[in-house]
């Protein structure tokens, strides 16, 4: 995720915020006539999570079991710091589909916004304006430019994920042959950071006779995701592996090999949910994949959004807030919140895991 459902893979990984007050603000946060957010302190980390809050998730698109299991574990932190949840978002992950429903959540007075973004640049406006309107923004799974918000939780570093990525490919196709990449949109942040990671990756010795021959866009749409695949195997007949880096786009191509004359003999890794890749797994389509686990990512980016809401964290890097059962978290350069490494699953672990 888009892609869609993103394992701690790296994934471990992963991001989210905004806020509204009463006349005085516990947190050193309070609220001008004009309904605005103005800072009136350092950040400080013992101060209490404040009961109430309207924390509003909106991801890429919804009805995505990806973005559902994360969003699922932003509520399960909502519940836990005894706010209010509300999810909202486009059924089709287009670049400027999430601005309508940033300026709506705006106008309700959501005292947070988590979002993960289709497009870096083009809901930068609604979000500015949000924020100019008091709520805190968080970014998680993939970032805006980082003045469009406070916070960015991250599944894994970028550069964690496109190690993995070509490790997991190398070793599954013997250290050599064609691959292709199938990706989600092409604006997609955390998707054309990877990437551009994966192609420096394979500059490596170790690599050398991995060869990348294109990257394709299923747009995180299942059907074109499976047309994509259908195409590089049709366009590329020595393709000896995929990487998918985006949860429909992997679960899409691997149905389309599954049932082709190519099961087995292309190798497909990328990132994905262990119950979407689970039967690909056991019928031998698919050796390994990677993921963070999406819960812990919407979780993670709700308690950061809580934080920033509570005048916990400004977003200043060494700003320091605990994320309930998974304890305490620094911020790093740019207002980045890592979740943690990723998790590679095959037979030997796909069945411990129910996500």
């Amino acid at each position: 995720m888009n892609s869609l459902f993103r394992l701690r893979l790296g994934a471990t990984a992963l991001t989210l915020t905004a806020l509204l007050l009463g006349t005085a603000a516990c947190g050193g946060t309070t609220r001008d006539n004009a309904g605005g957010s103005q800072a009136s302190g350092a950040a400080n980390p013992d101060a209490p999570i404040k009961e109430g809050l309207k924390i509003a998730f909106l991801p890429k698109q919804v009805n995505n079991p990806y973005f559902t299991t994360a969003d699922n574990g932003g509520k399960e932190a909502v519940t836990e710091v005894k706010g209010e949840f509300k999810e909202v978002g486009p059924s089709e992950a287009s670049a400027s589909s999430q601005v309508s429903y940033i300026n709506t959540l705006s106008q309700q007075g959501m005292d947070v916004i988590v979002t993960s973004a289709n497009d870096p640049n083009a809901i930068c406006g609604a979000l500015n304006q949000a924020k100019a309107a008091g709520a805190k923004i968080v970014t998680f799974d993939s970032d805006t430019k980082p003045e469009c918000r406070q916070v960015f939780v991250n599944q894994v570093t970028a550069q964690g994920i496109a190690e993995n990525q070509v490790k997991l490919i190398s070793e599954q196709i013997g250290g050599e042959g064609e691959i292709a990449i199938l990706s989600a949109t092409a604006n997609a942040t955390n998707q054309n950071a990877w990437i551009a990671l994966m192609k420096e990756e394979l500059k490596k010795p170790e690599y050398g006779k991995v060869k990348l021959v294109t990257v394709a866009y299923g747009n995180d749409d299942d059907q074109k995701s499976f047309q994509e695949m259908q195409g590089l195997l049709q366009a590329y007949p020595n393709l000896k592996g995929v990487i998918s880096p985006t949860t429909v786009g992997v679960a899409a191509a691997a149905r389309y090999l599954s049932g082709s004359q190519y099961k087995g003999k292309v190798k497909l890794t990328g990132l994905g949910t262990p119950n979407q890749m689970r039967e690909y797994v056991k019928d031998g389509t698919v050796d390994a994949f990677a993921l963070w686990n999406p819960a812990d990512l919407g979780y993670l980016a709700a308690y950061a959004g809580a934080a920033l809401a509570s005048g916990q964290i400004s977003g200043a890097e060494g700003d320091r807030f605990t994320a309930g059962r998974l304890g305490e978290f620094t911020v790093g350069k740019d207002g980045v919140v890592v979740l943690g490494p990723p998790t590679v699953f095959d037979k030997s672990n796909i069945d411990k895991f129910n996500f």
